[in-house]
């Protein structure tokens, strides 16, 4: 069974060019250190590969499985990984000074289901005109969505003013 070094992997076979190794059975038994020869005979006896284990040992560890299962084994192990990692993405809440209470429940309502899906949140309070005299006005608000959230967010970045906006970032408990 002679396969083409692969590049990437591990060394396979005849790819393994050290004349002494480490040898592990097909059935995990330890057998010790062998000559190349040996181990390539052995595996061909047993109708599967001779697969480098561990490169930079001295040395090196090859065990004797079947390589295609092995590089199956390891694919669906990296998709797995692939599908249990999740990004976590800042969604934005825009808001005026003088919301009405409505409007205020349900963008706390999308609030609430973002903290659910593990995003955080920005919540941009735009100033237009003379609204910017009143900027307590703001504060108030923005402190008040701090307490509406208090017990599933936490506040990341404290309501801080730029230009003609104020921002306050919160993320999930």
């Amino acid at each position: 069974m002679k396969l083409a070094p692969n590049r990437g992997g591990p060394r396979v076979n005849e790819g393994i060019d050290t004349p002494q190794i480490q040898l592990i059975e097909a059935s995990g038994e330890n057998v010790g250190v062998v000559d190349i020869d040996d181990a390539l005979a052995r595996a061909q006896e047993a109708g599967l590969d001779l697969v480098e284990i561990s490169p930079n040992s001295d040395p090196p560890v090859c065990k004797i499985l079947d390589y295609g299962k092995y590089k199956y084994q390891a694919q669906k192990k990296a998709a797995e990984a692939r599908k249990k990692q999740r990004t976590v993405e800042i969604k934005e809440i825009k808001m005026r000074p003088n919301i009405d209470t409505h409007d205020y429940d349900v963008k706390m309502r999308s609030m609430n289901r973002f903290f659910e899906e593990g995003d955080k949140v920005k919540v941009t309070l735009r100033f237009r005109g003379r609204e910017m005299a009143h900027q307590d006005l703001g504060i108030q608000l923005l402190n008040k969505v701090k307490d509406d959230t208090s017990e599933i967010a936490k506040v990341e970045s404290e309501p801080r003013l730029e230009g003609r906006q104020m921002v306050m970032v919160l993320a999930p408990r």
